[in-house]
């Protein structure tokens, strides 16, 4: 297919509300070195899109200032040094940025084939969050068959996610969400257990019903030694997140004498080697689950790309469940 000069694009004109994204025309991206050009059929959209749209989330040197870390589409074009990809292959990949748009450039290492069975929205939804519960959940934080998990905003891309994959692989799951209703959701995704952590005391019903093993908390601030105080012994803490906030305030003497590990990691800035070799991890053990029918992708919306400020107003207002995604052709 001819590739036109120029495509359309969701801009940030400035920091501030989702009014700032703004349609615009952008010079056609070239693909360089290892480097693949995508004609997006669709778009997630994560929480970090709307940080980096406030301006608390700029993207790393080099990458595309426009917002978009995940889309599913096909390849177009490659760089010199690209071997697995070639054009008309249909896939979804994990971007540095620029995901809101008509074509995006990915990283080859960071790209993977459609699963079998999957639309590109639901394939859209995939990378961003998938690559971020296997790279914390699974190869950080060692998680287990027969362990529990503790997941705080369990309707969320990422809560969602966090979800299926525990329990496609054997873990039981506790979830936290904000309403008695997205508790119920918790529970029909798949969660063993849900607590409303703004009425629930569920540091203590944790604590005497088993504890945690796994924690992946993107809460922050109040909430970190409320999810010590539950964790068992040997017990592993990963931070993704801080939306209560980037502080707290934690007992080491707990840490010490339950062996407890505490770990964080951002997706974004982590080099495209590291990105590669989780992308083959997670095709060996994740992709097959998918396939299989044993992980779902779970699918908030769809809004066309003229609308990105409608599906951020979407995300700030918590009343998704699950990913929300941007359709874009």
């Amino acid at each position: 297919m001819a590739i036109p000069k120029t495509m359309q694009a969701i801009e940030i004109s400035e920091p501030g509300g989702p009014e700032v994204l703004r349609l615009t025309e952008r010079p056609m991206p070239s693909p360089q070195g290892s480097e693949v050009l995508i004609r997006v059929a669709a778009a997630g959209v994560n929480r970090p899109d709307v940080l980096q749209r406030m301006g608390m989330y700029p993207p790393p040197p080099g990458a595309s200032d426009l917002p978009g870390l995940e889309v599913a589409g096909e390849v177009v074009a490659t760089g010199p040094d690209v071997k697995d990809w070639k054009a008309g292959d249909a896939l979804c990949a994990l971007l540095t940025g620029g995901g809101y748009a008509e074509y995006a450039i990915a990283d080859a290492g960071s790209c993977l084939p459609v699963p079998k069975g999957l639309s590109p929205e639901e394939a859209a939804s995939l990378p961003e969050t998938v690559f971020t519960v296997w790279a914390n959940v699974f190869d950080d934080a060692k998680l287990q068959a027969g362990e529990t998990l503790l997941v705080h905003g369990g309707t969320s891309g990422i809560g969602v996610t966090c979800i299926a994959m525990a329990k496609a692989f054997g873990a039981k799951v506790i979830a936290t969400a904000g309403t008695s209703e997205k508790c119920e959701t918790c529970l029909t995704l798949g969660a063993d257990h849900a607590f409303n952590y703004k009425v629930d005391r569920w540091d203590d019903q944790i604590a005497k019903s088993g504890g945690a093993d796994v924690i992946l908390d993107m809460t922050g601030g109040d909430f970190v030694p409320r999810n010590l105080a539950c964790l068992n012994p040997q017990g592993r803490h990963v931070s993704i997140a801080f939306l209560r906030g980037a502080e707290a305030t934690v007992n080491i003497l707990m840490i010490m004498r339950n062996r407890l590990r505490l770990s964080g990691s951002t997706m974004k800035a982590r080099s495209f080697d590291e990105k590669a070799r989780l992308a083959r991890d997670i095709r060996t053990h994740v992709w097959p689950r998918i396939e299989s029918g044993a992980m779902k992708p779970a699918i908030d919306r769809l809004y066309p790309l003229a609308e990105a400020a409608k599906a951020h107003e979407r995300m700030e207002s918590g009343a998704h469940t699950g990913k929300i995604i941007l359709k874009i052709t």
